[in-house]
Protein backbone atom coordinates (compact mmCIF):
# COMPACT_ATOMS: atom_id res chain seq x y z
CA UNK A 1 0.00 0.00 0.00
CA UNK A 2 0.79 3.53 -0.74
CA UNK A 3 2.63 5.79 1.71
CA UNK A 4 -0.02 8.48 1.27
CA UNK A 5 -2.77 7.32 3.13
CA UNK A 6 -5.20 9.02 1.40
CA UNK A 7 -4.25 8.55 -2.56
CA UNK A 8 -6.18 5.66 -3.01
CA UNK A 9 -9.87 7.18 -2.01
CA UNK A 10 -8.59 10.68 -3.83
CA UNK A 11 -7.41 8.94 -7.23
CA UNK A 12 -10.75 6.52 -6.79
CA UNK A 13 -12.97 9.54 -6.19
CA UNK A 14 -11.57 11.44 -9.26
CA UNK A 15 -11.51 8.62 -11.56
CA UNK A 16 -13.45 6.15 -11.43
CA UNK A 17 -16.63 5.74 -13.53
CA UNK A 18 -19.27 3.68 -13.71
CA UNK A 19 -21.12 2.24 -17.52
CA UNK A 20 -19.88 0.10 -19.91
CA UNK A 21 -16.20 0.40 -21.18
CA UNK A 22 -14.33 -1.56 -23.92
CA UNK A 23 -10.66 -1.91 -22.94
CA UNK A 24 -8.06 -1.75 -24.40
CA UNK A 25 -8.02 -5.47 -24.99
CA UNK A 26 -11.80 -5.74 -25.80
CA UNK A 27 -12.52 -6.41 -22.53
CA UNK A 28 -15.68 -5.11 -21.63
CA UNK A 29 -16.32 -3.20 -17.74
CA UNK A 30 -18.98 -1.98 -16.04
CA UNK A 31 -16.42 0.45 -14.33
CA UNK A 32 -13.22 2.38 -15.76
CA UNK A 33 -10.33 4.35 -14.44
CA UNK A 34 -10.32 7.69 -16.46
CA UNK A 35 -6.89 8.55 -15.63
CA UNK A 36 -6.82 11.32 -17.44
CA UNK A 37 -8.88 12.29 -15.07
CA UNK A 38 -5.92 12.98 -11.91
CA UNK A 39 -3.19 13.04 -14.68
CA UNK A 40 -4.08 16.91 -15.31
CA UNK A 41 -5.08 17.25 -11.64
CA UNK A 42 -1.05 18.75 -10.90
CA UNK A 43 -1.39 17.90 -7.41
CA UNK A 44 -3.00 14.32 -7.88
CA UNK A 45 -0.17 13.64 -10.67
CA UNK A 46 2.83 14.90 -8.25
CA UNK A 47 1.24 12.30 -5.42
CA UNK A 48 1.28 9.54 -7.91
CA UNK A 49 4.64 10.38 -8.77
CA UNK A 50 6.05 10.66 -5.50
CA UNK A 51 4.58 7.52 -5.01
CA UNK A 52 6.83 5.96 -7.93
CA UNK A 53 9.91 7.10 -6.53
CA UNK A 54 10.37 4.14 -4.12
CA UNK A 55 9.12 1.12 -6.92
CA UNK A 56 11.90 2.77 -9.61
CA UNK A 57 15.07 -0.15 -9.89
CA UNK A 58 18.31 1.42 -8.16
CA UNK A 59 19.94 0.72 -11.60
CA UNK A 60 17.29 2.41 -13.78
CA UNK A 61 18.95 4.81 -16.16
CA UNK A 62 15.69 5.75 -18.35
CA UNK A 63 12.05 6.32 -17.77
CA UNK A 64 10.23 5.13 -20.57
CA UNK A 65 6.68 6.90 -20.51
CA UNK A 66 4.39 5.04 -22.97
CA UNK A 67 2.14 7.32 -25.06
CA UNK A 68 -0.39 8.87 -23.88
CA UNK A 69 -0.86 8.11 -20.54
CA UNK A 70 2.52 7.33 -18.97
CA UNK A 71 4.20 10.27 -20.62
CA UNK A 72 2.56 12.84 -17.81
CA UNK A 73 3.13 10.33 -15.31
CA UNK A 74 7.03 9.93 -16.55
CA UNK A 75 7.60 13.34 -16.64
CA UNK A 76 6.69 14.36 -13.69
CA UNK A 77 8.83 11.12 -11.98
CA UNK A 78 11.89 12.74 -14.31
CA UNK A 79 11.94 15.85 -12.61
CA UNK A 80 11.02 14.26 -9.40
CA UNK A 81 14.21 12.01 -9.77
CA UNK A 82 15.83 13.69 -12.03
CA UNK A 83 16.49 10.66 -14.44
CA UNK A 84 15.96 11.51 -18.52
CA UNK A 85 12.88 10.47 -20.00
CA UNK A 86 12.19 8.64 -23.06
CA UNK A 87 8.78 9.03 -25.30
CA UNK A 88 7.49 5.71 -26.29
CA UNK A 89 5.15 5.91 -28.81
CA UNK A 90 2.69 3.08 -29.68
CA UNK A 91 4.00 2.20 -33.39
CA UNK A 92 7.63 4.42 -34.95
CA UNK A 93 6.63 7.78 -37.09
CA UNK A 94 6.84 6.87 -41.05
CA UNK A 95 8.48 10.37 -41.20
CA UNK A 96 11.59 12.54 -39.90
CA UNK A 97 13.23 10.47 -37.75
CA UNK A 98 11.48 7.48 -37.62
CA UNK A 99 12.01 6.59 -34.00
CA UNK A 100 9.70 4.82 -31.95
CA UNK A 101 11.21 5.82 -28.57
CA UNK A 102 11.81 9.79 -28.21
CA UNK A 103 14.73 11.25 -26.46
CA UNK A 104 18.04 9.38 -25.36
CA UNK A 105 19.78 5.95 -27.20
CA UNK A 106 18.05 3.06 -25.62
CA UNK A 107 20.35 0.49 -26.49
CA UNK A 108 22.53 -1.10 -23.65
CA UNK A 109 20.59 1.19 -21.12
CA UNK A 110 18.29 0.25 -18.31
CA UNK A 111 14.98 1.52 -19.19
CA UNK A 112 11.52 1.68 -16.42
CA UNK A 113 8.50 1.69 -18.18
CA UNK A 114 6.41 4.14 -16.78
CA UNK A 115 2.40 3.40 -17.53
CA UNK A 116 -0.17 4.67 -15.99
CA UNK A 117 -2.94 1.91 -15.80
CA UNK A 118 -2.50 -2.14 -16.89
CA UNK A 119 -4.96 -4.27 -17.09
CA UNK A 120 -3.77 -6.99 -19.57
CA UNK A 121 -0.46 -5.09 -20.32
CA UNK A 122 -0.95 -5.24 -23.98
CA UNK A 123 0.51 -1.36 -24.69
CA UNK A 124 3.35 -2.36 -22.05
CA UNK A 125 3.99 -5.96 -23.67
CA UNK A 126 4.26 -4.38 -27.04
CA UNK A 127 7.20 -1.34 -26.24
CA UNK A 128 8.94 -3.86 -23.92
CA UNK A 129 9.33 -5.70 -27.04
CA UNK A 130 9.98 -2.85 -29.25
CA UNK A 131 12.64 -1.21 -27.31
CA UNK A 132 14.34 -4.65 -26.60
CA UNK A 133 14.86 -5.28 -29.76
CA UNK A 134 16.42 -1.26 -29.80
CA UNK A 135 19.22 -3.23 -27.46
CA UNK A 136 16.97 -1.64 -24.39
CA UNK A 137 17.20 -3.75 -21.03
CA UNK A 138 13.53 -3.72 -20.01
CA UNK A 139 12.69 -5.54 -16.51
CA UNK A 140 10.08 -3.25 -14.70
CA UNK A 141 7.52 -1.22 -15.37
CA UNK A 142 5.62 1.22 -12.57
CA UNK A 143 2.16 1.91 -12.97
CA UNK A 144 -0.28 4.45 -11.04
CA UNK A 145 -3.13 1.19 -11.21
CA UNK A 146 -2.94 -2.17 -11.52
CA UNK A 147 -6.59 -3.70 -12.54
CA UNK A 148 -5.04 -7.20 -13.31
CA UNK A 149 -6.48 -9.70 -11.54
CA UNK A 150 -5.05 -9.64 -7.78
CA UNK A 151 -1.92 -12.03 -7.36
CA UNK A 152 -1.30 -12.26 -10.98
CA UNK A 153 1.16 -10.45 -13.31
CA UNK A 154 -0.57 -10.11 -16.85
CA UNK A 155 3.69 -9.32 -18.24
CA UNK A 156 5.40 -12.66 -16.46
CA UNK A 157 4.81 -13.70 -20.13
CA UNK A 158 7.94 -11.32 -21.52
CA UNK A 159 10.09 -11.56 -18.34
CA UNK A 160 8.64 -8.06 -17.32
CA UNK A 161 7.71 -7.10 -13.13
CA UNK A 162 4.88 -4.87 -12.00
CA UNK A 163 5.30 -2.40 -9.52
CA UNK A 164 1.96 -0.31 -9.07
CA UNK A 165 1.55 2.64 -7.00
CA UNK A 166 -2.09 1.26 -6.55
CA UNK A 167 -4.02 -1.96 -7.69
CA UNK A 168 -8.14 -2.35 -8.42
CA UNK A 169 -8.14 -3.98 -4.34
CA UNK A 170 -6.41 -0.65 -2.90
CA UNK A 171 -8.99 1.78 -5.34
CA UNK A 172 -12.13 -1.17 -3.87
CA UNK A 173 -11.00 -0.78 -0.34
CA UNK A 174 -10.51 3.01 -0.39
CA UNK A 175 -14.44 2.91 -1.88
CA UNK A 176 -15.50 1.24 0.89
CA UNK A 177 -14.42 2.92 3.69
CA UNK A 178 -15.86 6.42 1.93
Amino acid sequence: MTADPTLAADVDACCRLSGTFTLRSGQVSSEYFDKYLFESDPALLARVAAQMLPLLPEDTELLGGLELGGVPIATMVSSLSGHPTLFVRKQAKTYGTCKLAEGPDVAGRRVTLVEDVITTGGAVRDATRALREAGAVVEVVVCAIDRSPEGENPLADVGLEVRPVLTKADLDRARGER
